[in-house]
């Protein structure tokens, strides 16, 4: 199977993950259990959850909290129109760097999207 960009992103942080994982086991547990308390169905669905962080991974210029969150909101049922759009809030509120993170985002979120429309 053959893997996209941002895919290959998580990939490449995996094994960096793991490393600092086994030194501080106790830190990424709480951050995952704190992740699935967030992400977690509530009063807003898990789909626009994850495109939230999505938009705060691309102010933020981190490519693999927005690749993890896309790969997220695609799985969660997002829509490329409601990824464009919530990026779009993002350009409004960030200005010009979330034209570039955002157009990062975008790919990344249709890459997933694709991926899971094929599956």
């Amino acid at each position: 199977m053959e893997h996209g960009h941002h895919q290959e992103i998580l990939n490449e942080l995996r094994p960096q993950h793991r490393a600092l994982r086994q030194m501080i086991p106790d830190v990424y547990k709480a951050f995952n259990d704190m992740s699935g308390a967030a992400l977690g169905a509530g009063a807003l669905e898990p789909k626009i959850k994850e495109l939230m962080a999505m938009t705060i991974g691309l102010v933020h210029g981190c490519d693999g909290c927005i690749a993890s969150h896309a790969r997220g909101a695609a799985r969660a049922g997002a829509t490329k129109e409601e990824a464009a759009e919530a990026i779009g809030v993002a350009i409004m509120m960030h200005g010009g760097p979330a034209t570039i993170y955002g157009a990062r985002a975008y790919e990344a979120f249709c890459e997933f999207a694709d991926a899971a429309a094929s599956s």
